[in-house]
């Protein structure tokens, strides 16, 4: 019975293990931050820099630049915002509001140029936006070889955009083959019926 339970306990690790290198997105909404703070490394998997939050109704003007969700964003601040991630990841997207024309540029691990993406407008502010433009445009990159850095250019002083909403995906660890779980699943099973043979022994 003890072996039973054992060997049921060592399947059920296995598939958890094998089940773990499947990655989930990670969701940023700042709402946990406070009016005007440096966005640093507040958040796991990501540091930013040039990055500061804004609360509606006290720094963000809400009427040109409304959050996707909640009271808070995160605007560029005295130049491009730059995200650097942990890992590496296979997607990043976030909400933007503009005022000047964006471009979203992701780099792997060793700085090479992976692709870019250019906003629809010149500007998509509530109030002052381009024809046809509605504020909280989505934006998103992905590279199979993993997204290290994305940089987010809009003025070149800064204070011309906000984002709200950044969702990433860290790469995932290779998925051993089904021949491979199978093989691993034996060798816990063998490994298991030796202890137990061990154990009779002595007895």
């Amino acid at each position: 019975m003890k072996n039973r339970i054992a060997l049921n306990a060592a399947a059920f690790l296995c598939a958890a293990a094998f089940a773990s290198t499947n990655a989930l997105a990670l969701s940023i909404d700042f709402e946990t931050l406070t009016d005007e703070a440096a966005v640093t490394n507040q958040f796991a998997g990501v540091t930013f820099s040039n990055a500061t939050a804004r609360k509606a109704g006290f720094s963000l003007n809400e009427a040109d630049f409304p959050p996707h969700s909640g009271n808070f964003v995160a605007s560029d601040e005295g130049g491009p915002m730059t995200l650097l991630f942990s890992s590496p990841v296979t997607q990043v997207s976030a909400f933007f509001t503009y005022a000047a024309p964006l471009t979203l540029t992701a780099w792997d691990a060793f700085d090479a140029f992976l692709g870019s993406t250019l906003s629809a407008f010149s500007t998509n502010a509530a109030l002052s936006g381009d024809p046809g433009s509605s504020p909280n445009e989505f934006l998103e990159l992905a590279s199979a070889s993993g997204i290290s850095k994305l940089t987010i250019s809009g003025d070149a002083g800064g204070g011309s955009f906000v984002l709200d909403d950044l969702s990433f995906t860290p790469k995932a660890l290779p998925v051993p083959e089904p021949a491979t779980a199978a093989l691993t699943a034996i060798a816990l099973a063998g490994l298991l019926a030796r202890r137990r043979f061990a154990g009779s022994a002595l007895v």
